[in-house]
């Protein structure tokens, strides 16, 4: 075999750096964006932010004097940047072509600085109020009301073995096993403890099972007749699994009332809470913030980014000064370029959900104008062939990014959906038929509601061919419960 050496030429598709960036921070979320650019500027000593939320907010100097912050953005003002398409359009061009390392036309700042002072109150951090634990709750009321500190020890095991929801799960045998036995505790100091517990607000807390936290409450409930009370404890403390099946012929029978009667007693024991303690304690709630904002003008439905999510940053001055100073020669040079990279594909990621969004609206124009039962089929194909690009990157695009619209906030993917041929031999959204059996539902009457073939006989009737199960299906996803648990007096 003889060895020789050949050159060929090829074409292939290679991810650049610049390119794995630009896919990486398209297929982030808001809150994931935010935290990929924390740690880049950390990183990254040439790229600056100038929207610090804690621009305004005051600073303890070195020497120990208090000083406002000053914001960078005031010191260096940057450039605004050109819009293409809008007022809320970016130009996805690389504009540093044309000039130096030391200009500010490497700034992505469109989003308009705030108008209010510093001074204003809601200028300023804002402090969280601490939440009370149900653990410190029920500890407040013990201070109270119980003198004795070996009662109050007592007390304090029985609070501490409470679960979130107020439950006291651990039966007291186990927790008097635990107990050394040189205290002498006697099984019975916990069962006055635990009474005693159950006397403390919030009513109910305390109870070892559903029927006993119901039966604390009702009994605790002011201003109900006596014959309505004594009802809704036997329901409770008897017959609970009756009344949360909605067996109410069953419940008339062992009770031997009348629909009057079960009625009130139904209604004393709907007052009732189940998690008496899941008030307490809870978590910050979780919230999400829109990417791009819908609103009717009189041109139609306009689209626009949200500000508020948009970060603003640009190429330090001073480190682009020395860069030019030293002709670009350094460590610094790399920095620099991933810097120009980031801030034009943040543009590019902002331009490109601004374009699907406005694509999205185009033809969704009857969803935002008639709510969900207008919803027509959407696939990715189609936006992505109107918009030359790639079906993956629409499903990046719509993934983890919201669209506040006068009927609330929705994923992007919410305006996708499957479609259900028509007896016209036409096609409906899954997401109209799904708001459809919702408004059926809503307008059924409680005490003859409709099953699962009454409504896909009722969707028939409109021309939507559904079976039986599909409804079901749509059902459970809308987490809306079966007939027989829709069923009222």
């Amino acid at each position: 075999m003889k060895q020789s050496l050949q050159l060929r030429v090829s074409q292939h598709l290679a991810l650049t750096p610049q390119l794995q960036q630009s896919i990486r921070l398209l297929q982030l979320s808001t809150l994931e964006l935010h935290q990929e650019l924390e740690q880049i500027l950390t990183d990254n000593p040439l790229l600056e932010r100038l929207d610090d939320p804690l621009d305004n907010s005051v600073r303890l100097l070195a020497d120990g004097a208090i000083s406002g912050a000053t914001n960078s953005a005031a010191e260096a003002p940057a450039m605004e940047a050109p819009a293409a398409g809008g007022e809320d359009s970016f130009d996805s061009g690389d504009s540093g072509e044309a000039q130096g390392a030391a200009e500010t036309d490497w700034t992505f700042d469109d989003a308009p600085a705030s108008a209010k002072s510093p001074d204003d109150e809601d200028a300023r951090p804002q402090l969280e109020a601490h939440e009370v634990t149900l653990r410190e709750h029920l500890l407040e009321q013990m201070r109270v009301t119980v003198r004795e500190l070996r009662d109050r020890a007592l007390l304090e095991v029985v609070i501490d073995a409470l679960d979130e929801n107020g439950y006291l799960e651990e039966p007291l045998v186990e927790i008097h096993a635990r107990m050394p036995e040189e205290l002498g505790i006697e099984l019975e100091e916990l069962s006055i403890a635990l009474a005693l517990l159950q006397t403390f607000d919030p009513a109910g807390v305390g109870a070892r099972d559903a029927s006993e936290c119901l039966a604390l409450q009702v009994k605790r409930l002011p201003q109900v007749p006596f014959v309505t009370r004594r009802l809704a404890v036997t329901i409770v403390e008897q017959h609970l699994t009756l009344f949360a099946q909605r067996d109410f012929n069953k419940l008339k029978k062992f009770l031997n009332c009348d629909d009057e009667d079960l009625r009130e007693a139904q209604s004393v024991i709907r007052q009732c809470n189940p998690h008496p303690g899941a008030g307490f304690g809870r978590g910050a709630a979780d919230f999400v913030v829109p990417d791009v904002i819908v609103k009717r003008t009189k041109n139609g439905w306009q689209v626009h980014l949200n500000q508020d999510v948009m970060p603003r940053l640009r190429v330090n001055n001073m480190y682009a000064n020395i860069l030019k100073q030293s002709k670009g020669e350094g460590s610094l040079t790399s920095q620099l370029q991933e810097a120009k990279w980031l801030i034009k594909n943040m543009r590019q990621r902002f331009d490109t959900i601004l374009r699907v969004a406005q694509a999205i609206v185009e033809r969704q124009r009857n969803f935002f104008s008639h709510g969900a039962v207008a919803m027509r089929p959407l696939v990715l194909r189609e936006i992505a062939d109107t918009l030359g690009l790639h079906e993956s990157t629409i499903s990046r695009v719509t993934t983890q990014k919201y669209m506040l619209t006068p009927h609330g906030v929705f994923e992007l993917k919410y305006f996708f959906g499957s479609h259900v041929a028509t007896e016209a031999g036409g096609e409906a959204s899954s997401t109209a038929i799904r708001a459809l059996i919702k408004q059926l539902i809503g307008a059924e009457d409680s005490k003859n509601p409709f099953s699962d073939s009454k409504i896909a006989d009722m969707l028939a009737e409109q021309g939507m061919v559904v079976a039986r199960r599909t409804v079901a299906k749509y059902r459970e996803a809308l987490k809306i419960p079966p007939v027989s648990l829709r069923k009222s007096l």
